[in-house]
């Protein structure tokens, strides 16, 4: 972890959102929501129905880059995350990849069924995105961070194994239980594939990047060390030592009393907290200084009004004298209203008035 005094660069002031994952503590927290690029704005819509389907999307570039862009012209964000999709990564190891409408992802041969050799690596697949990098850097104000992201380890292989999304990730925990072997070789070959996605984003242009692990709560203690804790230590050394002055965020959805052993053993500069999560234990129990980020819960900004301001005045009692980015604990839902936004905004940061 970088530590404050790495907030000033050149000595220029660092851009808002970074300078706190380097270690600062303003009196604002920057602020960004995860999935603000999307489907609760109506210009995201509308360029949607006019190219088509979500993965036609992801690849159309200056599309990508559009979307990217809309939430930040709209409500001056400090963070800009790349439009994209964790499933990419197995998309670039070789499994064909589709979306049906009103179901989800899926992905093809299922490795439930058949082994890693099947698959032929990709990784032009990459390259679209890369673009889309390139094009939201020349388009960003210049106070606004830019974070890329990927997938976790255990949150594709539930996918890659099963084929789809799931509410247990049963298959992925029976294979990782039965089959440690081949389980544990799809893991490694994600963490490569990852780590090469993550470097080619940071070399395009972001200034961070985030790891999502949306299903790391659906583990036990061992298997959570086992194939949460260990892969995305091994991706943060591994990009450390390519971009050692790149902040990584970690984000363990469902971790709960296992987050700070996630803190510990990662090595990431920084930890998204979750709704679930008393952000009061989480600032007791978190190493001092560790940036973290969080943590509304997305259906507090759907109700807005009180329940945000109590829920927004509890956050920043319970994280304040530590770095904190504000976000929610999961992604913003599609039916959130768009002035609910705005007040949460403006609530935030009247904190600095």
């Amino acid at each position: 972890m970088t530590g404050p005094d790495d907030a000033l660069s050149n000595g220029r002031t660092l851009k808002p959102l970074l300078s706190v994952l380097k270690g600062a503590c303003p009196v604002v927290p920057p602020m960004w929501l995860m999935r603000q690029a999307g489907r609760y704005l109506p210009e995201y819509r509308a360029l949607r129905a006019e190219k088509g389907g979500f993965l036609e999307m992801v690849y159309d570039s200056a599309a990508a880059a559009e979307v990217t862009v809309q939430p930040l012209r709209r409500f001056g964000f400090d963070g800009a995350i790349l439009f994209s999709d964790i499933l990419i990564v197995p998309y670039a190891m070789g499994q064909d990849l589709w979306f049906e409408a009103g179901e989800g992802p899926r992905l093809a041969p299922i490795l439930a069924e058949t082994d890693l050799s099947a698959l032929k690596p990709d990784f032009s697949r990459y390259e679209a995105v890369y673009e889309t990098v390139r094009q939201v850097k020349a388009a960003l104000d210049p106070q606004v961070t830019f974070l890329g992201f990927a997938g976790s380890p255990w949150t594709i292989a539930t996918y890659m194994v099963a084929g789809q999304g799931s509410k247990d990730q049963g298959a992925a925990r029976r294979m990782a239980y039965s089959q440690p072997e081949k389980f544990g070789a799809i893991i490694d070959a994600i963490i490569d594939a990852t780590v090469v996605y993550l470097s080619g984003q940071i070399e395009a242009g972001v200034e961070a990047v985030q790891l999502f692990d949306s299903w790391a709560g659906s583990l036990a203690p061992l298997e959570f060390e086992r194939w949460v804790i260990r892969p995305n230590r091994r991706i943060v050394e591994r990009l450390k030592a390519i971009h050692p002055d790149i902040p990584v965020i970690g984000f363990p959805k469902g971790a709960g009393a296992k987050l700070a052993d996630y803190a510990a053993g990662t090595g990431v500069d920084a930890v998204g907290v979750d709704e679930t999560v008393d952000p009061h234990w989480a600032n007791r129990v978190l190493p001092q200084g560790l940036p973290v980020q969080g943590n509304l819960d997305p259906l507090a900004l759907i109700a807005g009004g009180k329940a945000v301001e109590e829920a927004v005045d509890n956050i920043r009692a319970a994280f304040a004298g530590r770095p904190h980015i504000f976000n929610l604990g999961h992604g913003i839902l599609p039916d959130t209203p768009i002035d609910h936004v705005e007040a949460l905004l403006s609530y935030v940061r009247a904190a600095g008035d």
